[in-house]
């Protein structure tokens, strides 16, 4: 009951004219950027930081909320009309979706789109309200010790999940890390890393990390490789379902949302992986086998609802622990820093009517979004003949100003094109972006975390291991480090009459090592 009302409280605060009108511009925003292949929720947020300097961090969050809601919504609508996801966790959808735009039914693929989004994302919203201080409450007991267990099983499952190679995703770590200890010690007052430059003596700012590495690096990208017109657009009428449609619809919509949901909730989970379960799940569940392929409609509503059930999912550890789990929640919580609040456990006891301001705020952008999206889909689809060259100009303009807005020094302008260089450079060799967003923004915290916990035992490594969360996630660390090297060894051991022979593995690389050793696309290849 303490959670119910504390949410009616939190509407309470959000049903205000100026915040409404946040929330509708959040929501519009978040779709639109959606549907524009390139451009997703993460570069969104990180290009409107610096404009929102000058609004009340609640209204801001409201506004980030939208954002990330609606980039789940509008992400399919490319899929579907242009086999082109506009967001990595849309691939799936985009395997039945297409088949049935162009076999004339695009309208009710948009529709069980927008419908199971919004079914999955209420539900999913509702988990939230009950799950989040329960994790908050725990992880209030927790010492440095196991914070910094917590944030270390972040780095290692964001590093080794996501991208096609675990040493490319150590790598981002590593110079997220390095990007995030540049500046001066904030215990011995020493300067680290700044090479002379009295320029990066205060820290490179996260919201010129977050702008160069997610907008200028993928506007160039997408400029390197993209054909300069737009696509061909199937027409879509207005989204409507049969009475079938709907009974087709309805069990994948709960399926999806109960796989999206605890995805989106541990580190590096994300939306991509439930959605491929999803997928799969409905494909083997199917009643109609034969139109998987050519534009089954389970194939859409199911991955689409395990995609809205991971967004809200994601907001558990970010709310709770401070922990982001994909790119768009770590630009959130940087955007939580810069107003001086610090995220983490304490936030619920801190900010109670900023967390339940934001969670209503979520429920009520839910129901904006369906309104948006049902019967404006044709609009959101002439989003998509706007020209490539206007579009990333724009963004690197708009860019260029954010970044110059945080400290007015003409330095952090050639320190924005350079981190754009880095960021087209991870692209080009398929290394991952978010564990270098989670690098600069956690680094600091994990060292400050590591120190609390060696001046608990005045200097001694045996502070650094606390109680039992502590020892569940180094153990759990040490399982997803050595299982490649056990996997390997186990493999060899079944094929070791084949290796005698001179056949086995280890006369020549596995397919797996093979495929590491090559560059691959990142995400905005497939856009």
């Amino acid at each position: 009951m303490d959670n119910l009302n504390a949410l009616l409280g939190g509407f309470a605060d959000v049903i205000t004219p100026m915040n409404l009108l946040i929330a509708l511009l959040g929501v519009t925003v978040g779709t639109a950027v959606g549907v524009l292949p390139g451009i997703g929720p993460a570069m969104t947020v990180a290009l409107l930081l610096p404009v929102t300097y000058g609004l009340p961090v609640e209204q801001s969050l409201i506004l980030f909320g939208g954002i990330f809601y609606g980039g789940m919504y509008g992400g399919s609508t490319t899929s579907i009309l242009l086999n082109t996801p506009g967001e990595s966790s849309s691939v799936v959808t985009a395997l039945e979706g297409n088949k049935m735009a162009k076999s004339g039914r695009a309208a009710q693929a948009r529709a069980t789109s927008a419908i199971g989004s919004f079914v999955a994302g209420t539900i999913a919203t509702a988990l939230l309200v009950f799950v989040m201080p329960e994790v908050a409450s725990f992880a209030v007991t927790l010492g440095a010790p196991e914070f910094l267990a917590i944030i270390l099983v972040a780095f290692v499952g964001t590093s080794m999940i996501l991208g096609s190679s675990r040493v490319r995703g150590f790598a981002a770590l590593l110079v997220g890390l390095a990007l995030g200890l540049v500046g001066t010690d904030f215990v011995t007052g020493q300067q680290r890393l700044t090479f002379g430059s009295p320029f990066l003596a205060d820290n490179i700012d996260v919201v010129v990390i977050a702008v160069g590495i997610f907008a200028v690096g993928e506007a160039l990208w997408v400029a390197a490789h993209l054909r300069r017109k737009a696509g061909t657009v199937i027409p879509v009428g207005r989204p409507w379902m049969s009475k079938e449609d709907w009974g087709r619809s309805w069990k994948p919509w709960l399926r999806g949302t109960a796989l999206g949901f605890p995805f989106g909730a541990i580190p590096a989970g994300g939306a991509e992986i439930p959605t491929f379960l999803s997928y799969l799940t409905e494909r083997r569940l199917t009643k109609h086998p034969e139109e998987f392929g050519h534009g089954a409609i389970e194939g859409v509503a199911g991955p689409e609802a395990a995609n809205n059930a991971s967004a809200a999912g994601t907001m558990v550890p970010l709310l709770a622990l401070g922990l982001p789990t994909n790119a768009t929640a770590a630009i959130i919580i940087a955007a939580i820093t810069s107003y001086g609040i610090e995220p983490g456990p304490l936030l619920l006891v801190k900010q109670p009517d900023l967390v339940w301001m934001l969670i209503a705020s979520l429920f009520i952008g839910n129901v904006l979004l369906l309104v948006l999206n049902l019967p404006l889909a044709p609009a959101w689809a002439k989003l998509l003949r706007i020209p490539r060259p206007y579009l990333y100009a724009g963004i690197l303009f708009f860019a260029s100003m954010g970044a110059y807005a945080v400290n007015a020094q003409p330095f952090d302008l050639f320190l924005l094109l350079v981190l754009g260089g880095i960021g087209f450079a991870m692209r080009r060799f398929g290394v991952p972006v978010l564990p270098l967003i989670v690098g600069a923004i956690l680094g600091p915290l994990v060292e400050r975390k590591a120190r609390q916990a060696l001046q608990l035992t005045g200097g001694d490594a045996s502070g650094l291991v606390g109680g039992p969360v502590a020892w569940v996630c180094y153990a759990f660390i040490a399982v997803v480090l050595l299982w490649p090297l056990f996997a390997r060894l186990l493999r060899r051991g079944s094929g070791g009459d084949d290796d005698h022979r001179g056949g086995g593995d280890g006369d020549r690389p596995s397919p797996a090592a093979a495929e590491d050793s090559r560059p691959v696309a990142s995400e905005g290849a497939t856009r």
